[in-house]
């Protein structure tokens, strides 16, 4: 008996849910649920555990950085090899510009090899297209293989973690979701919930006639597709099926093995912090001649998607990124809002740069500003990308184009003229001084500050009723 698998044809366009940003980040602060799962969220223990052993861990960094930039500075000379060598090694390869690209070509490949059930590994830029919701509405079953893709499949939910999908949900969630849809007896324990979900799944395996993966990168020299994965599911998606179509951004691209091999010493010790995966899996091209098993054809589906936009700009930086996941796992607003708040694909500091310049700065106007700037997520990333730098310059655009609140502009704007204008700006901080030490009370405490989001949920800590200039100048008098 197969796992009935739905929820997915109705979702909503997340890309625009970014505008929501705020209000999904406080429904999630005021969702028990969520903030349990999330105190059990721990992997920034492990990714330290993992570097121990690195000596050279830094150099290796800045090795990762530099070879990031080498693949993004000649990006349509590595690109170009590798289609070359991935054509003539017998796999075909797609260009598609935008998400609706996508959709249409695994449409195209399912009709004319008249297939019928796709099986997934997970591919982040297949959530980009909503390519679910996409087959489903062209008549085809589709199957979410990866443990946790395959939970929040279920639940009829977005991943809200770049490699821990369904890390927002807790074992009692998992429990109910498996009772409901598979028929079984509610079972608690994690050993048994995960052969349950391996039995349903193998038959999946089984019948399914399109693969489709993601690929963590594309190697030019020898026009290969690599997936980093912990469960066999990988290896399964892309070997069983008759058709495999793995699905990446331009950017995945490396020159050469040996590129590949330096990234991934970083990439799982900064995810999980595994030595190395369990499983590293490179396909090239489709099944040959006395080959045991493979797909009969192999489809590579490069994806802009609006990537190229960053080449060659302040925020070409970004496109570094090898989704390992450490910025998010660090960070300190990501850990008590999990990933769905941030409306789209993804979350955390790296969503928070990417999400404005993917969908458009004007649809996720508060994420540059979701983030404290202590750069945590900097210090982290592998690839040494700035992440609070990026943020910074998010900011600025915004302010460029106007689309900060009106509010906020015209306070800005006042400050400006009083900061250029010594004696306003010091009547303006002593009055401002003494209005607060008064609201303040004998606790000294400002419950309610108007305008600001602070004070919704905390108190404020009453100025001392004179300005810091006035104390210092009374300081040095004594």
């Amino acid at each position: 008996m197969s796992a009935p698998v739905s929820g997915t044809t109705n979702k909503p366009k997340e890309g625009y849910q970014s505008i929501h940003f705020k209000t999904r980040a406080h429904d999630r602060l005021n969702d028990a649920k969520v903030q349990r799962a999330m105190r059990n969220f721990n992997l920034a223990a492990a990714r330290t555990r993992g570097i121990v052993d690195l000596e050279n861990f830094e150099d290796i960094r800045t090795a990762a950085a530099a070879i990031r930039d080498r693949s993004l500075a000649h990006l349509d000379v590595w690109l170009e090899r590798f289609e070359r060598e991935a054509t003539r090694r017998g796999t075909v390869v797609h260009w598609a510009e935008s998400h609706d690209d996508i959709n249409r070509i695994v449409i195209e490949i399912a009709q004319r090899t008249g297939v019928r059930k796709v099986i997934k590994s997970k591919s982040m830029v297949s959530e980009e297209s909503h390519l679910n919701a996409a087959l489903e509405g062209a008549g085809l079953k589709v199957v979410e293989t990866d443990l946790g893709e395959y939970i929040v499949q279920l639940a009829g939910e977005t991943p809200s973690h770049i490699i821990a999908p369904a890390i927002h949900k807790t074992r009692d969630d998992v429990a109910d979701l498996f009772h409901d849809h598979h028929g079984t007896p509610r079972k608690t324990d994690p050993r048994e919930l995960t052969m349950e979900a391996r039995k349903f799944l193998r038959e999946h395996f089984l019948t399914g006639e399109m693969g489709i993966t993601g690929a963590n990168f594309l190697i030019a020299e020898t026009g290969s597709t690599l997936i980093v994965t912990n469960e066999g599911n990988g290896r399964m998606t892309t070997t069983m099926p008759r058709i495999h179509v793995a699905i990446t951004g331009i950017e995945k691209v490396l020159g050469t093995l040996e590129d590949a091999a330096c990234i991934l010493r970083l990439l799982t010790r900064s995810a999980t912090g595994q030595s190395i995966s369990n499983y590293l899996t490179f396909n090239t091209g489709p099944k040959r001649d006395g080959d045991a098993d493979g797909p009969e054809e192999m489809h590579v589906i490069i994806v802009d998607g609006g990537r190229s936009r960053l080449l060659g700009t302040d925020m070409q930086e970004a496109l570094r990124c090898i989704r390992c996941g450490a910025c998010m796992n660090h960070c300190p607003v990501y850990q008590n809002i999990g990933g769905h708040a941030y409306g789209w694909v993804y979350p955390g500091p790296i969503g928070s740069v990417l999400t404005p310049n993917y969908i458009g700065i004007e649809n996720a106007i508060d994420l540059p500003n979701a983030a404290t700037l202590c750069n945590q997520c900097g210090v982290v990333c592998p690839v040494k990308i700035p992440l609070p730098d990026l943020m910074r310059k998010l900011r600025e655009k915004q302010v460029d184009r106007g689309l900060r609140p009106w509010q906020e502009r015209v306070g800005l704007k006042v400050w400006a003229w009083m900061a250029k204008r010594p004696a306003a700006y010091a009547l303006f901080t002593r009055i401002a001084a003494r209005i607060g030490r008064r609201m303040g009370g004998a606790q000294g405490l400002i419950h309610k500050l108007p305008g600001n989001g602070w004070t919704e949920g905390r108190d404020i800590a009453a100025p001392e009723g004179k300005t810091f200039r006035e104390l210092y100048a009374q300081r040095r008098r004594s």
